[in-house]
């Protein structure tokens, strides 16, 4: 895949300003960590993953798992960009009948590859898609991207464990590492630091980067590509709302769409004009 780190950028930019006219249209989502994680998501779908949209099913094609399925605008953005679905189709979200709705459904639209919502239950799901990667001989890896107040759920860990038990070096976790969650600073609500120790722990190879800088992201796909025998998690220290001054480190925006004076004024710091 193709690697120009400021295309990739500007594309970054293009899917935040998705992000805030999806949501200041359908009057409702979560803007915060959709935006936070925009970077990690452009560098796979467009940098990286091998995926084509005239073939979504592709047994062969790598797999994306939004275990924080409330992000789902950040996924809208990019697969419709990518070409699997008219870039219009996004001013549906959230709306009666749209195949866009606030969690991604494997059903209604082609490039979702596992339908989540429930935190916690897609790193399982990636997990189990990385196994059976290995037991069928197939080649392709398995992405998926966590909030990091979505590992306050056992349900993680026991995925965690059960990854590093199988050995499985085809599965890399991104954890969006804002440090905000719904009910606001993680460490008050449920301290899952220090989350690099923790995976260590389990037995992962672990790496922590900037997730607003392409050029770290893609260092880290390439090293756990490289990494043999383990899975790789990526903790990736971001900023919630990252690109939106008044919505950036403020967890009031974890689920408050904007409203149109509120969605012109992002749109013109993001740099589109949507």
């Amino acid at each position: 895949m193709s690697k120009n780190i400021e295309e990739l950028k500007s594309l970054a930019q293009t899917v935040r300003g998705d992000i805030v006219s999806m949501l200041t249209e359908s009057c409702s989502g979560h803007p915060g960590g959709s935006l936070s994680c925009a970077d990690i998501v452009t560098a796979l779908f467009f940098g990286e993953m091998n995926i084509d949209p005239s073939n979504p099913k592709d047994e062969n094609r790598d797999r994306f798992v939004l275990s924080k399925g409330h992000a789902a605008p950040v996924l809208y953005s990019a697969l419709a960009r990518k070409g699997y679905f008219k870039v219009e189709e996004l001013s549906t979200l959230r709306k009666f009948s749209s195949r866009l709705q606030g969690h991604p459904s494997m059903k209604c639209l082609p490039g979702v590859d596992m339908s989540t919502g429930s935190l916690g239950q897609g790193i399982s799901v990636a997990t189990g898609m990385a196994l059976a990667g290995k037991i069928d001989n197939k080649n392709y890896r398995v992405y998926t991207i966590l909030g990091d107040g979505e590992l306050e759920e056992g349900q993680v860990w026991e995925a965690t464990m059960s990854a590093a038990h199988y050995k499985l070096d085809n599965l890399t976790a991104f954890i969006d590492f804002n440090g905000l969650q719904i009910d606001g600073d993680i460490t008050k609500v449920m301290n899952p630091s220090p989350i690099d120790k923790k995976f260590e722990a389990f037995g992962w190879n672990v790496l922590v980067i900037d997730g607003h800088n392409m050029e770290e992201i893609f260092g880290a796909i390439e090293k756990a590509k490289n990494c043999k025998g383990k899975p790789t998690a990526v903790i990736c220290k971001t900023v919630k709302g990252k690109g939106v001054s008044f919505m950036e480190n403020q967890a009031g925006w974890h689920g408050t769409a904007p409203n149109k004076e509120q969605c012109k004024q992002a749109l013109a710091e993001i740099g589109g004009d949507k």
